[in-house]
């Protein structure tokens, strides 16, 4: 075989791979993950998958599937999910590729006091938890939209709630600023990124079922979620959660097997 006809075998194959493959092109339709797929505590992540923006087996998920998925399903620039894209590689053995159910690693990007998700210390930390949920789904009676003094009270309640039941609770500046940026996030990508507000029935589909709203009338961003609109509404968030520094230290897992360590 000469080197025409390799490259032209090699290239014929990539095509059958990629046409092949379990996410990517056109198809965003929603499907609920099967038997064998892979979901883990971050509903952002898990609508990517359902939706086909990531692999929707949940596995070999890189940085930068990561980067493009959130790029083209919400309108976030790369620079808002880069360091928790690069952090989680460190849940996997792999170090190139990580699973959705690879990041309910306890102390890495997965953290206590979850709006959606119990404490790992009292349960499974990576399916959605209707009860838990509850304190969101209640908040600013009345109205029918949530805000950023709503997210923060959200917080606040959660936060007390796993102190209460939670003897082993984590709660350093770094679980204080993921929640934050969490709260921030399902606040702009069902929302107005500008304004931090966001209809309730699309946030509680969101949660839920972990689908975009489609049907309901949601429609991705036109304006960019970045570092430029997330500040300023996480700095509003943390303002209502009258939040009190609890443990001081910053700390991570580096791996699953590993200890966890203090910076």
């Amino acid at each position: 075989m000469n080197f025409k006809s390799l490259l032209l075998s090699l290239c014929t194959a990539a095509i059958v791979v990629a046409q092949s493959s379990n996410y990517g092109g056109d198809d965003h339709t929603y499907i609920a993950p099967g038997p064998n797929d892979l979901r883990g505590p971050c509903p952002g992540l898990n609508t990517l998958a359902n939706h086909g923006y990531l692999p929707r087996d949940g596995r070999n998920i890189n940085v930068t599937t990561i980067l493009d998925a959130g790029f083209n399903g919400y309108h976030m620039q790369p620079g808002v999910l880069e360091l928790a894209a690069k952090v989680s590689l460190l849940t996997s053995d792999d170090p190139f590729t990580f699973t959705l159910d690879n990041i309910k690693l306890h102390g890495n990007i997965e953290h206590d006091a979850s709006i959606s998700r119990v404490d790992f210390a009292l349960g499974d930390n990576a399916r959605f938890n209707e009860t838990i949920f509850t304190t969101l789904a209640e908040s600013n009676p009345g109205d029918d939209h949530y805000n950023t003094t709503s997210a923060g009270q959200v917080q606040f309640l959660r936060l007390a709630d796993s102190q209460a039941k939670n003897p082993n609770v984590t709660n350093t500046d770094k679980e204080f600023f993921i929640r934050s940026v969490e709260s921030a996030f399902y606040l702009s990508v069902m929302g107005n990124p500008l304004t931090g507000v966001a209809p309730k029935e699309f946030v509680n589909i969101f949660f839920r079922e972990e689908r975009l709203p489609i049907a309901e009338g949601w429609k991705r961003s036109e304006t960019p979620i970045n570092g430029s609109t997330i500040g300023p509404m996480y700095r509003k968030i943390q303002a209502a959660s009258n939040w009190t520094a609890g443990e001081g230290c910053h700390w991570v897992r580096l791996g699953s097997d590993d200890p966890i360590v203090d910076f």
